[in-house]
Order: C-alpha cells, then sequence, then structure tokens
C-alpha cells in the first residue's frame, strides 16, 4: 500500500506505512516563545499517537518538550546521538512518560517492527541547542523504510551527497520555508527544495516547514515568506522535477501517496 501522509503544520507529519505510524518532529502548541501559530488548528490527540517518533535536530520547535510529554507512554523516541546529554529536559520528560529513547547517527538503522525500518542520514544544518556548539549533535533526515521509501529530511540545506546518502526514496518530505522573513544558511527554501527534488528523483513530494508559526507582531512584515513557500515550491518543481507528483496539503489534510 502506498505511504500515507498527514502534513500537522511546520515539520510535523505522520507518515503511514505497513501499519506502522511515524511521528516527525512533533510540535503540538499554539505558542513557542516569539512565535505563535498562525494557520492550521493545534493538531488533536490523535496526531500524538505513533509507534515510533523521529527528531530531526535539537531546535525548540523540532525537539519540543511539550508536546513530546503528550506521547502515550512506551512510544519509541529516535534522536541525534549526543541529545540526551545536551538536552537535560529530555530524559526528564522521557522518564515520566515511559519513552524509549534511542540515539543515532548518519547510517544508523533502527527496526520498528516486522518490514519497516527507520535509517537516519545526515543533513547540513545547525542544529544545537544553545549554549553548546553547532557540531556537538547533528542533525539528521530519516528515511522510512517500508512499503514505500519515504525521506524526511528535518532541516537541512541542499548538499552535493544528499541524494547519494538519502539513496533511492519514493516519497519526499521536504522543508520550503522557515518561521521568519529570512532563511540563512543550511535551509531550504522553494527553489533549492525542488533542486533537491530533482537530484533525489522520488516519486511524489511533499511540501513542509512552512505557513504554520510567525513571530507575534510581524504579521505585515513581508508575509510572502510565510503564505507562499508550498505553492512556489510546486511550481518550481514543475520546471525543475516534471516527472515528480507533488502534494500540497492543508493543515490536518492525509494524502495517499504513489
Amino acid at each position: 500500500m502506498p505511504a500515507e501522509i498527514t502534513w500537522w503544520g511546520h515539520a510535523t507529519c505522520t507518515v503511514e506505512d505497513s501499519g506502522v505510524r511515524v511521528l516527525t518532529d512533533p510540535l503540538f502548541g499554539r505558542r513557542l516563545a516569539h512565535l505563535r501559530r498562525r494557520r492550521g488548528a493545534v493538531p488533536p490527540d490523535a496526531a500524538a499517537v505513533a509507534d515510533v517518533v523521529l527528531v530531526s535536530h535539537l531546535h525548540a520547535d523540532h525537539l519540543h518538550l511539550p508536546s513530546l510529554a503528550r506521547l502515550a507512554p512506551g512510544t519509541r523516541l529516535l534522536v541525534p546521538r549526543g541529545a540526551r546529554g545536551a538536552v537535560p529536559g529530555l530524559a526528564r520528560v522521557a522518564g515520566s512518560r515511559g519513552l524509549a529513547v534511542t540515539e543515532v547517527g548518519p547510517g544508523d538503522e533502527v527496526a520498528v517492527r516486522a518490514g519497516v525500518r527507520v535509517r537516519a542520514v545526515s543533513a547540513r544544518h545547525d542544529g544545537r541547542r544553545l549554549p553548546y556548539g553547532p557540531q556537538r549533535v547533528p542533525a539528521l533526515g530519516y528515511v522510512v523504510e517500508g512499503a514505500s521509501r519515504t525521506y524526511f529530511a528535518g532541516d537541512t540545506g541542499l548538499f552535493d551527497t544528499m541524494a547519494e546518502e538519502v539513496g533511492p526514496v519514493d516519497v519526499a518530505l521536504l522543508p520550503v520555508g522557515g518561521w521568519g522573513p529570512y532563511l540563512g544558511p543550511g535551509h531550504l527554501d522553494a527553489g533549492r527544495a525542488a533542486r533537491a527534488l530533482a537530484e533525489l528523483a522520488p516519486a511524489a513530494a511533499v511540501p513542509v516547514h512552512y505557513g504554520t508559526f510567525w513571530p507575534i507582531g510581524m504579521d505585515a512584515v513581508r508575509p510572502h515568506e510565510f503564505h507562499a513557500p508550498g505553492a512556489e515550491f510546486e511550481r518550481w518543481a514543475r520546471r525543475l522535477a516534471p516527472k515528480v507528483t507533488v502534494r500540497v496539503p492543508g493543515h490536518g489534510e492525509r494524502v495517499r501517496l504513489p
């Protein structure tokens, strides 16, 4: 059966494959520091139900402790190697909720259930949790391998060996924006994400990490960067990767992909 993807906003997705639910970078709140949820309802309790949860890096909008505290006891959690030492609150949440935390690095593979495994791949992103340095804990992407092969890129810039490291995939979940009007190094915008798509050459793609959170008080500041990245990615993909089916779901929408 093809993979089914539900986009809950920002980088949070549920990937359903072979009866296994995989949740990426859960962020369920209305507000995070100076950011507020501008589009999409707060995900329902059902969004926190997963067999395994993938955390790509340590930024608070990807490793969000209050959201991890909503996971059911016994949920398996994959995090970058060194995360428990860098984020003391992670151990507290995992202990109180009975989460099974596994630290991984690029190339590591974890069997989730018979027929489904997750492989960690590298990313090009400064994923530190202050005050630690950028190289202390790596940022990661993940490939979910079941009936389909689904690449969740986390947060990353485009890099020369991306397609080689990721390998053949059927579906790519690619970040195309951010939570502010400026994207620095180590990020993909719509155009760069389409270039990555051309190199990865999956059957289908979904843009994520845009159009959800925006700094408080900046509603009128370059709103194009908030609203447009998903549609811009679709337009760029038609030019650079015309054989790839691109789906642009709304918040909370579930799509089935080839």
